[in-house]
């Protein structure tokens, strides 16, 4: 049961990136715009689409797993600082909040790893 648990909570907590990696493929002129309305370089989209798409696959797949959930509660908490830095807006507070919690939830897998279900 935990090593179904364990590979369960791999896909929850990858989902969102993998999506968002899509996303921005899908509109990447947009999301340029939007980050460089924000002060960073669209350049830096490549390496984020890259980071969200196959990290979380290693980390379902369970290859690696320490590394590409280090190197994603990094991107989290990079994200928080440079893009969800209003708190004046309760909603970037939040979208700062969860993006720290997500960054936590990566940094129990840096520790644990993966369990059976992995290559």
């Amino acid at each position: 049961m935990i090593n179904i648990l364990d590979l369960l909570g791999r896909i929850f907590i990858s989902l969102i990136f993998l999506l968002s990696g899509f996303s921005k493929i899908g509109n990447y002129e947009g999301t340029v715009d939007w980050m460089e309305s924000l002060g960073m370089p669209g350049i830096f989209l490549i390496p984020a689409i890259a980071l969200e798409i196959i990290a979380p696959i290693f980390i379902v797949i369970g290859y690696k797993v320490k590394i590409s959930a280090a190197l994603l509660s990094l991107f989290c908490i990079a994200t928080a600082v440079i893009f969800h830095n209003d708190f004046s807006n309760q909603m970037q507070i939040i979208s700062f909040m969860k993006n720290i919690g997500l960054a936590g939830g990566f940094l129990f897998l840096v520790i644990n790893g993966a369990k059976d279900f992995s290559l």
